[in-house]
């Protein structure tokens, strides 16, 4: 599967470097997010990395849902469960926890449709900043801290009412931005569809924290600071 090249297993242990997360997150994710960048120096793993490599080892079911709980970097090693079920844990050797995963429902392995939900999926979930995230903080009259801007990825969550299919596309549904206090909760709902027919529905959840009134022209900055580095990296 295309994924494998992404990261490094041994039995049920999987690790992540530096230039494997890098690479997904800019190559398949489109995501320019710099905790991603190889030499940053709170580098983390992209969370929908975690959320494909699950899929790529475990496979699909009907309802999953994966809570972010921790940051993994290139010196975790994870390990990962052979099957899903009900409150399912990835720790690291000491025990700590990275990632819930919930799944219930029928299961497949069919690789063309994992790989399809996968890059439907997280071509979505890479342009959440500045495409989606700019828009709603708008509306809401906040931003995010421009020296110190924190969007947190908490969860996602698909539920597919079949799985005899072969492809999938994702259309965006609706967004929603809840603030309390300096911390917003964002909700991004999306509709799933298999030949034009709508076949399952999903959600990512963000937290944003640090928020303050909004200003354009310092918006402006951030998501410019965001797309040249995209350019950068395109160019290169």
């Amino acid at each position: 599967m295309f994924i494998d090249k992404f990261y490094s297993s041994s039995s049920d242990k999987v690790r992540f470097s530096r230039q494997q997360a890098s690479d997904f997150a800019k190559q398949i994710a489109d995501d320019f997010n710099p905790l991603h960048n190889i030499e940053a120096k709170r580098f983390c793993v992209p969370g929908d990395l975690l959320f494909a490599v699950t899929l790529a080892r475990a496979g699909l079911h009907q309802q999953m849902r994966f809570k972010f709980s921790g940051m993994v970097t290139d010196d975790n090693e994870l390990n990962f469960p052979p099957a899903l079920g009900q409150d399912i844990k990835v720790t690291d050797a000491n025990g700590k926890e990275y990632l819930e995963i919930d799944a219930s429902g029928d299961k497949t392995d069919n690789q063309a449709l994992i790989e399809s939900l996968i890059k439907a999926y997280v071509g979505f979930s890479g342009h959440t900043f500045p495409h989606l995230l700019v828009e709603l903080m708008a509306k809401e009259n906040v931003m995010i801290n421009p020296a110190r801007p924190m969007i947190m990825y908490e969860s996602m969550a698909i539920d597919l009412q079949r799985l005899d299919i072969t492809e999938i596309s994702l259309v965006l549904a609706k967004t929603e931005l809840n603030i309390e206090g300096k911390r917003g909760n964002a909700c991004l709902a999306f509709d799933l569809l298999s030949e034009g027919e709508v076949v399952g529905h999903g959600e990512k959840h963000m937290i944003l924290s640090g928020l303050r009134e909004f200003d354009q022209a310092t918006m402006d900055n951030i998501a410019n600071d965001y797309n040249a580095m995209k350019a950068a990296y395109q160019a290169a």
